[in-house]
């Protein structure tokens, strides 16, 4: 009885331990309300055009223009970057290209997708994905890993025939996130995420003299940004400790025995 009781209970708190842990693998809610997300995109990284993750940005252009938008990713989400990009009636044979930049505008690889596709001269439109790695909550100098900060998507067209450039075309974006949760969790943390400015101001202080600053993006994710300490690796670093002396209290009961066999004589006979 003794040992079915012990073997309960770390059942128990393994099982309760299971819980949060698979309410951070599962993807992140998405607004259902499209009303409020951009109707047009950015022509550079300074005027990208801001968009929550789980809203579909749209944006008509023309084709050989370059198309950005702007996102918050946190430490611990995998974004997944999609496009759609309508094109016109006829055309010839084109590729277009979907590239993810970091805050400090470093060219991010996708971990799976189709980042770059060739539509074919009767498609009237073409898909694009890129799943990036699970973004880091602290990172060496040297690497080049997905930080906590702004994210740039710009699409553009790679191969076009020339008579077939400048013709309307109407794009749609949309950025999702899977919480990987304590697996991707690493020890450390950025001062502050990667917020560049994107835009200057000038300022003046008494009329005569004006000085210029950035202003930094005012995206960020539901919530605010995470303080990159916590994470459920703790609640498993937690289960494992009590699991494991629970293990030492049963392997005690089951060798301790009932006490001194009768056979034994007592000391100093």
């Amino acid at each position: 009885m003794r040992i079915t009781r012990v073997v309960s209970t770390a059942l128990l708190l393994a099982g309760l331990a299971a819980t949060p842990a698979a309410a951070d693998s599962s993807p992140s809610a998405s607004p259902s309300d499209d009303s409020a997300a951009p109707t047009q995109a950015g022509t550079s990284f300074r005027t990208a055009t801001e968009v929550d993750q789980g809203r579909q940005a749209t944006a008509s252009g023309s084709a050989g223009d370059y198309l950005y938008w702007s996102f918050a990713a946190d430490a611990g989400q995998r974004p997944t970057v999609k496009a759609t990009v309508k094109l016109p009636d006829t055309h010839a044979g084109e590729t277009w290209q979907l590239d993810v930049y970091d805050g400090l505008r470093r060219r991010q690889a996708c971990q799976y997708g189709a980042a770059t596709r060739t539509a074919a001269q009767d498609a009237t439109s073409l898909d694009l994905a890129c799943t990036l790695r699970t973004v880091r909550a602290w990172s060496e100098t040297w690497a080049n890993d997905p930080l906590p900060g702004t994210y740039y998507v710009r699409l553009t067209v790679v191969d076009l025939a020339s008579s077939d450039l400048g013709k309307p075309v109407s794009t749609e974006v949309r950025v999702d996130s899977k919480d990987i949760g304590g697996s991707a969790a690493v020890d450390g943390s950025l001062a502050q995420p990667l917020t560049p400015g994107i835009a200057a101001k000038s300022a003046s202080d008494d009329g005569s003299s004006s000085s210029t600053s950035a202003a930094l993006s005012s995206i960020e994710p539901d919530g605010g940004w995470s303080s990159g300490w916590w994470s459920d690796r703790w609640v498993w670093t937690g289960v494992g400790g009590v699991l494991a002396a629970l293990a030492g209290i049963g392997g005690y009961a089951l060798t301790r025995g009932s006490g001194r066999p009768r056979r034994v004589p007592p000391p100093g006979m």
